[in-house]
């Protein structure tokens, strides 16, 4: 006679903020997996809702407040954890009855507060986990995290209060875990962590063994080896240290995409040192001259802040024609938000809100024409594109360059394209672009 065993508990998740919280979710979901729990697409299916939250900005904290509020509203028993865990207090007073609160990368509470809210049936059947674990992002692309923490002090950030100082991976569980995610089907890795030029400062002197052979835990010796995997290695979170130079000649051999997140927040050296920074922007525009000239198709990314305490015109001034010179062909900006627990929020001579806003829309307006100028400047080449997305109706497919990260950059938008499959790297023949993207057809 059959046995009939009890139905698993399922478990939802919010996913909020920054691709290294994605990361956190992904191995929460992994962990609770391969316990035997089953997933839920929806808060009506859930016995229990995980919330990851972001707490960098208060917009984000806001965000994050409402995400809670409308998981117990729809399901009422809730798990919070993630940054802004930190203000267990904050949450408890708006949500008295969620069932846990937890830290950032604190996976074992998680887990535990899990395990008492919804706790396995006895003999219930566990289902295996891939081995590359589960994914929140589309099977061809995957976050790689290196790290948590950061060394830095920037005082308008308060991560290292949140997530401590910078403790980085063993360079060979990195190299697995990347493994087993290309085996799994990924076509491109995202390396990410808080400081990515820092990663293996705080093991530096314990090399591991990787494929007979051993490797130090350095960045540019890590992008190296993830080069070997005949994947895309797309880099993020790069501040700038001299030893950035070195990876450049791995981009112009084709072992590291082409691809540079640099995180310069701004260039008047008045406000770097205020934001605790550093200033030198000058040397900065003499490497990225030479970063180019090794390898000429670098694509680099940045952030700005505008509006930070003590932004004068002329500061703005300064950083408008700092991007007018480095032809950045990625930017974005954020206006300044004071974070409870930044050291920021003490400085003098805050900025009107109607001020930020003007100064806004002046560097996006700007850094707009520069990359309608270079992406107008890549009509008539074809360039490699990896596909996210197929509509086999219309024939159309939507990808990436590889000066593209997902969410965060353009698209490159195919006609003709309908006989393509998601994670196709093909080659693409542009014949068009705006402000942002670029338009073409696979090449022949």
């Amino acid at each position: 006679m059959a046995t009939t065993l009890p139905p698993s508990p399922k478990i939802g998740m919010v996913s909020l903020g920054c691709p290294k919280n994605l990361v956190d979710s992904e191995r929460i979901l992994t962990k609770l997996r391969s316990d035997g729990y089953e997933m839920s697409a929806d808060y009506a299916g859930a016995d229990v809702v995980l919330v990851n939250t972001c707490g960098f900005l208060d917009s984000a904290k806001e965000e994050s407040l409402e995400a809670i509020g409308e998981a117990m509203a729809e399901n009422g028993r809730v798990i919070v954890t993630g940054c802004m865990g930190k203000e267990a207090e904050v949450i408890r007073a708006k949500f008295p009855n969620v069932l846990a609160v937890t830290g950032a990368h604190q996976y074992e509470e998680v887990v535990g507060a899990v395990h008492e809210a919804a706790p396995m049936p006895p003999n219930a059947f566990i289902n295996l986990v891939p081995e590359s674990g589960l994914k929140l992002t589309p099977r061809h692309y995957s976050y790689l995290k290196i790290s948590e923490g950061c060394n830095h002090r920037c005082a308008f950030c308060i991560i290292p209060s949140l997530r401590g100082d910078l403790v980085s991976r063993r360079p060979d569980a990195i190299l697995r875990e990347a493994e087993k995610l290309v085996e799994a089907g990924t076509r491109e890795l995202l390396v990410i962590s808080q400081d990515t030029s820092a990663y293996g400062v705080d093991i530096r002197d314990q090399p591991r063994l990787w494929r007979g052979r051993e490797l130090r835990p350095h960045m540019t010796d890590l992008a190296a080896a993830l080069g070997e995997l005949g994947v895309w290695v797309r880099l993020h979170y790069v501040y700038p240290y001299p030893h950035v130079d070195q990876v450049i000649p791995l981009m112009a051999q084709g072992l590291v995409t082409p691809y540079l997140d640099i995180p310069f927040q701004h260039a008047s050296p008045a406000v770097l040192r205020a934001m605790r920074r550093p200033a030198n922007e000058a040397k900065v525009l003499e490497r990225i001259r030479g970063w180019r000239a090794i390898c000429p198709d670098i694509a680099i990314r940045s952030t700005f802040v505008v509006g930070f305490p003590g932004e004068t015109e002329d500061d703005f001034a300064y950083l408008l024609d700092w991007l007018a010179e480095a032809q950045l062909d990625r930017v974005g900006a954020f206006r300044f938000e004071p974070v409870e627990g930044a050291a920021a929020n003490a400085l003098p001579d805050p900025v009107p809100e109607a001020v930020k806003e003007e100064r806004y829309a002046r560097l996006m307006a700007l850094t707009a024409r520069i990359s309608a100028e270079k992406l107008a400047a890549k009509i008539g080449r074809t360039l490699p594109v990896i596909i996210d997305a197929v509509d086999a109706e219309s024939g159309g497919a939507a990808g990436r360059s590889q000066a593209d990260a997902p969410e965060i950059d353009g698209e490159v938008h195919l006609r003709d394209a309908g006989h393509l499959k998601q994670g196709d790297i093909v080659g693409a023949l542009i014949e068009d672009a705006d402000e942002h993207d670029l338009f073409g057809v696979p090449a022949k």
